[in-house]
């Protein structure tokens, strides 16, 4: 999901096309927040651990 945002804001940014700038960060912000639950042990959709 994270890979994912990076793609999406650089194809924003070069294209100029917002709508996938704004999702591109959306999917940066919500794979970076999962990224940190599942690192620090809780749960993550009823997964232990979330790459």
């Amino acid at each position: 999901m994270i890979i994912l945002g990076v793609i999406l804001l650089v194809i924003g940014f070069l294209a100029n096309i917002a709508i996938l700038w704004t999702i591109g960060i959306i999917l940066l912000v919500i794979g970076a927040i999962l990224w940190i639950l599942g690192s620090l042990g809780h749960a993550v959709r009823g997964r232990r651990h979330y790459w």
